[in-house]
């Protein structure tokens, strides 16, 4: 077990130590920083897929924990370790497997930049903090490494900073998760001042594991959904999503690994590492799933009217991240995080496709100025074609596996639920279809910037693309389920849930092809949903709506407490307090004016008043 344990030790900070040798060796070598980052986040991959192999493998049900002593006071014990079990391992593999293909990808689609060095100490600082997250065994060390993404999403996605909307966006990004971190934390303090359940308080998961079980019911779900903040920030669940889509600012690997291995996965992770929590309240399940499920079909219908290639993946990344916290709000860890990973895997291949496109034109990004793409980058657009069809929930590839566990689970248990979902996925199918025939299908479009030059990107980052096309494929036949949870044994496949969703999803592609398959140069759309297409292209006015809280609301309150700090605070307390010692002084000095005649009266009157007093008391 030590063996493993180093491995593990050396997976968990290998991009930690590749991230301060850019930062301190090789910020002015391009080709340095990016094989530094590359061998970082390789030698992680190596070390879980060897962990895996030799424990995990073997004996799905293993278990394998080290911690180190941290911070020890009086009442307070906390040491800094990790957990690994098959869910652990099963997403460290993610993370730094898919994570692997992003970081090779960037050596090719960031070449040009010359503040590459840079954008490779974060992408490897956003890689070891996620591992943070993933490998923690308590509470104290995820926020931490939780803040820790969240400081890597502002760096990464505010990484071009001259430009205005990309620095507004990391700001945006970095404020909205700060706000529900606030809930967060105090749901972490809330438990820890409840857990003294046979172990003293503690933060480690393994002593955690039946305190809710004994608390109040009220108090028990308060806590959990306080711990919900944190997911709500992190996954962009209503109403917290509006950062996600304008994270989009950053390069287009930063969208990639955000919106496949990294940080909005970190939520589902949460839920799923810490489900003990959640389960035992039947009203935070009930919030959690329903939260789930709108934010899963109100990012579906958004998506339909987005015209951004990045925009359309991340609504997309929203919706799909909407049925995995649905999943876990109806009692099945197990389905959302088998969507997690096979999601990571054609969410992944299509962020980078799409990343493959913008090169290719230029950085132009609005899918109307592309078609025809599909003759001049076949490989692109074939692999595009395979992350679109997973996506979709096409038999066999591995979005209708994982996606239709989640339908199961919901046709089981709740039939609003279920019918959302289906809805969903039925849009879900119909907007990705609509990307695929604008930016591919048809003949080329020479008139358009950058058709006249487009062609396919270079192996270093088509290699990834065909790496990825490959998992999303055969990820329905690799077990997922049985290395997640081997303790629980997946239900067979509910058939008539099946031929429901995949006849949606054919529905989708097909009602896409019919608009865009043989499309003009505009979009019909616009005439077809009227007023409703205003609305979609607001986003359902969030923006708006917070923007105007912000301009009226909170910054009338802040106005109104500036007065009272310089009504209360400044003159009475500083200012009063500081005349009031003024004058005091003043006063005390006409005690001390050097006279010595005054001195000797001051002395007998003294005496006087002295011997007057002791006549009263005798």
């Amino acid at each position: 077990m030590m063996i493993q344990a180093n491995l593990v030790w050396i997976a968990f900070f290998a991009p930690l130590v590749a991230c301060l040798a850019i930062t301190f060796f090789f910020l002015r070598s391009k080709a340095a920083s990016s094989l530094t980052a590359i061998a970082g986040i390789l030698i992680s991959f190596i070390c879980s897929c060897i962990v895996f192999t030799q424990i995990f493998h073997s004996n799905p049900a293993a278990e394998l924990q080290q911690s180190l002593p941290w911070i020890n006071v009086d009442g307070l014990n906390i040491n800094f370790g990790f957990l690994m079990n098959p869910l652990a391992i099963m997403m460290l593999l993610i993370v730094t497997g898919v994570g692997s293909a992003i970081f090779i990808y960037s050596r090719g689609y960031m070449d040009e930049d010359p503040s590459s060095p840079r954008f490779f100490a974060y992408l490897s600082l956003f890689a070891f903090s996620m591992i943070g997250i993933v490998l923690s065994n308590n509470f104290i060390q995820l926020f931490i490494f939780w803040e820790l993404v969240g400081l890597s999403s502002y760096l990464l996605i505010g990484f071009w900073y001259a430009k205005p909307s990309a620095a507004d966006a990391g700001v945006k990004a970095f404020l909205v998760n700060r706000l529900s971190d606030f809930g967060f934390l105090t749901g972490i303090i809330l438990l820890w001042s409840v857990s003294d359940v046979g172990f003293g308080r503690s933060f480690q998961f393994t002593n955690l594991t039946g305190v809710t079980a004994h608390l109040d019911p009220a108090l028990a779900t308060t806590i959990a959904l306080l711990l919900f903040c944190g997911v709500i920030g992190k996954s962009a669940q209503v109403p917290l999503h509006v950062w996600l889509i304008d994270a989009m600012e950053g390069p287009t690997p930063v969208s990639a690994l955000i919106h496949a291995a990294t940080m909005v996965a970190a939520g589902i992770y949460l839920l799923s590492r810490t489900f003990f929590i959640f389960e035992p309240s039947m009203t935070a399940m009930t919030i959690i799933a329903y939260t789930g499920a709108i934010t899963s079909l109100m990012a579906a219908v958004l998506a339909v009217a987005e015209n951004d290639i990045k925009r359309i993946l991340a609504y997309s990344t929203l919706s799909q991240l909407g049925l995995m916290v649905m999943a876990l709000g109806l009692g099945g860890p197990m389905q959302g995080m088998y969507h997690l990973t096979t999601h990571a895997f054609f969410k992944a291949l299509l962020f980078l496709g799409a990343g493959s496109v913008i090169y290719a034109m230029h950085h132009e990004q609005d899918i109307w100025h592309m078609q025809g793409l599909l003759k001049k980058m076949p490989i692109t657009g074939i692999t595009f074609l395979i992350g679109t069809l997973a996506l979709s929930g096409i038999f066999p590839l591995s979005g209708f596996w994982s996606k239709d566990t989640i339908l199961s689970l919901a046709a089981e248990h709740n039939t609003l639920l279920y019918v959302i979902a289906s809805i969903a996925s039925c849009l879900t199918a119909f907007y990705m279809g609509r990307l695929f025939f604008v930016v591919f299908w048809g003949k080329p479009a020479p008139q358009r910037k950058g058709h006249h030059d487009a062609h396919e990107s270079p192996a270093v980052m088509t290699l990834p693309l065909v790496f990825l096309a490959i998992l999303s494929t055969i990820g329905g036949f690799i077990g997922l389920p049985h290395y997640l949870f081997p303790q629980e044994v997946p239900e067979a496949l509910n058939m008539r849930v099946a031929m429901i969703s995949s006849v949606l999803a054919v529905v989708g592609l097909g009602s896409a092809f019919l608009l865009y398959g043989t499309r003009t140069q505009t979009d019909p759309l616009p005439a077809k949903l009227g007023p409703l297409y205003g609305i979609l292209k607001n986003k359902f006015y969030f923006d708006s709506i917070y923007a105007w809280y912000v301009d009226h609301i909170q910054q009338n309150i802040a106005l109104f407490l500036e007065g009272l700090e310089k009504i209360f605070i400044d003159t009475v307390f500083i200012d009063g307090f500081t005349h009031l010692a003024r004058e005091a002084g003043r006063g005390l000095r006409y005690l001390q004016n050097g006279l010595v005649q005054f001195y000797a009266l001051v002395f007998i009157l003294g005496v006087v008043l002295m011997c007057l007093l002791m006549t009263k008391i005798l």
